[in-house]
């Protein structure tokens, strides 16, 4: 093991430019550079820290999170009591373990403490490990009476709250609560954090592999829709690290005239991909296509061409058709599905994903495995999804969803674009929302604004919490939202996150009326494997299917809808019929 020797020839910088990302970027970098697989498998926090230098610990132990206070404080920080080593710098910075536990329904924490005086204060990293529930501060004045104010410096929009039973300390899960708060800290000022934080310098057992990695040769092509529907196609595809620039060749099938778009490249990374840790990925949206045409394609790079592709282009009729997903996971077993969906519905004309498309959307080799499951039918019919929670996780958001899948900005003012979103399909609208991320106070006026300005004789809703389920209700989702599709007549509203099947009765303000009163449909579905088999059901449900592997087919025909549920085996689980 005396590789570890040369650990210390990291750049020499100063503190203040060695932000945790810049040291653990560093590390990684050297890590590929001289360690074997056994090495990598075997590391610990031990070896870590022998690999990186005096500067570069320091940075780890104070540039994690820091803040500015005006008085001298007690900085109290809580530790889950289950994490397997305590943080390397948290002792020999000063901290001191007190007999003080704080409780939530999941976890117990230890209280560390140390004083600090006005001025900076400069916490380190929460491990090495992923260890999901990662500390939290509260911070007091050391003369009481005294009021602290703090300022932000990392992250800078660090939000204070109050230190008590009930407070959260889990952005991304504001439901789990403080239950039990020593009174001597009730009342301090509380700085919460997000679980996604465990991920900024994990190493240990966090390196992987994905099967399907990256070449010369374009892959991974998959089309969405861009806002104007009926003349444009977006196309995306990905490469090798070193190909910095690709094209697009189109021709309208059966023509000779073909056009050319040259592409650069962008650089995506995910740091702990020992076999693929960069890709070029290229986007490209094609314009002034002709209505009703079908075009053919080739991507490449070079004098490297892939295959040859084609798409249809919506004609001026009022009929359509398109199949949607439940939370898929990448799932192989999904793979068979949506190639068998493929191959019995070519009328399709795009897909729909309710969100969950990946198992971890912070991991590019999980987005590999969905692409390389689905047989390629993305290349020839668009895919348009919104975020569940597993593709936007731990608070992080989901970026790797928007450097993979492109998707029209014209969602909520202030919103980063290809979450939120809005397309119309022929004589249809469809709203694609991103509850995960955003909540449904913030987006309920942009949904207004949309179904008040339409004139589409059909409007359909995709996001991923259900408001209606057999287990956990949505209320916030049930009160900004619902009302809404109530008063603007929405259609059908699709949904995953509870991996079974449940179509409700048409609904209006929350409770089932008859078919010709309208109401809107709810349906929750799910492309891999079902569970909550053990669910109870509830009177507005007009069906339920506790297994999973199942996708949807919906055909448009003028006024008309037809809706068939449809399991592996090809055998329709559920089907109805809707008219205008």
């Amino acid at each position: 093991w005396g590789i570890l020797l040369v650990a210390g020839c990291a750049p020499e910088q100063r503190l203040e430019e060695l932000t945790v990302k810049r040291v653990m970027d560093s590390l990684v970098t050297r890590i590929y550079a001289q360690w074997d697989t056994r090495l990598i498998n075997g590391l610990d926090e031990n070896l870590v820290l022998k690999f990186v230098s005096p500067e570069e610990q320091t940075a780890l132990a104070e540039n994690y999170w820091r803040f500015g206070v005006d008085v001298p404080v007690v900085v109290s920080l809580m530790r889950d009591s289950a994490q397997a080593s305590v943080p390397f710098w948290l002792v020999a910075s000063g901290f001191e373990k007190t007999a003080c536990t704080v409780r939530n329904e999941l976890y117990t924490y230890e209280v560390w403490q140390k004083s600090f005086p006005a001025g900076e204060v400069g916490l380190g990293i929460n491990g090495f490990d992923k260890h999901r529930p990662v500390y939290f501060v509260s911070v007091a004045p050391q003369h009481p009476g005294e009021k602290v104010n703090i300022t932000p410096i990392l992250p800078e929009k660090q939000a204070i709250t109050v230190l008590d039973t009930g407070a959260f300390v889990y952005h991304d899960w504001d439901e789990l609560m403080l239950t039990d708060v020593p009174r001597p800290l009730r009342g301090q000022q509380l700085l919460p954090t997000i679980r996604g934080r465990a991920r900024e310098a994990h190493v240990i057992g966090a390196f992987r592999r994905t099967a399907f990695p990256s070449a010369g040769i374009p892959d991974q092509v998959v089309l969405t829709l861009p806002e104007n529907t009926a003349r444009g196609m977006v196309v995306q595809w990905r490469c090798a690290p070193d190909v910095k620039r690709g094209w697009i060749k189109y021709w309208k099938s059966g023509t000779d005239d073909t056009m050319r778009v040259d592409v650069a490249g962008t650089l995506l990374e995910d740091r702990l991909l020992r076999n693929d840790r960069y890709i070029s990925r290229f986007r490209v949206q094609l314009d002034s296509l002709q209505p009703g045409a079908a075009y053919e394609y080739r991507i490449g790079q070079g004098d490297i061409a892939g295959e040859t592709g084609v798409f249809a282009m919506p004609d001026a009729t009022d009929t359509f058709a398109f199949t949607w997903f439940g939370d898929i996971h990448n799932d192989p077993a999904w793979g068979k599905l949506a190639q068998r969906a493929a191959a019995d519905h070519p009328q399709t004309n795009f897909y729909l994903a309710v969100g969950d498309l990946v198992n971890t959307g912070l991991h590019r080799d999980d987005w590999d495995a969905l692409f390389a499951y689905s047989g390629g039918i993305f290349r020839e019919k668009p895919l348009m999804a919104v975020p569940g929670n597993h593709d936007s996780q731990d608070g992080l958001g989901a970026g790797m969803f928007h450097d993979l899948l492109s998707y029209p900005a014209n969602g909520p003012d202030g919103q980063p674009p290809g979450f939120t979103y809005a397309f119309r399909y022929k004589h249809a609208l469809f709203l694609m929302l991103d509850v995960v991320s955003f909540s449904a106070q913030q987006q309920a006026a942009w949904i207004e604004s949309q179904l008040s300005d339409t004139d589409a004789v059909w409007k359909f809703v995709v996001f991923h919490f259900p408001p209606y389920t057999l287990e956990e209700p949505y209320p916030d989702i049930v009160k900004n939202w619902v009302p809404l599709f109530d008063k603007y007549g929405v259609d059908l509203v699709m949904n995953g996150h509870f991996h079974y099947y449940l179509r409700t009765q048409p609904m209006k303000d929350s409770q089932p009326v008859k078919a010709e009163e309208g109401g809107t449909r709810y349906v929750m579905s799910v492309s891999t494997r079902g569970k909550n088999a053990d669910s109870v059901s509830e009177p507005y449900a007009a069906n339920v299917l506790k297994e999973g592997y199942l996708y949807q087919y919906v055909q448009l025909d003028g006024r008309r809808l037809t809706f068939t549920c449809v399991d592996a085996e090809g055998k329709i689980r559920d089907r109805f019929e809707l008219a205008k």
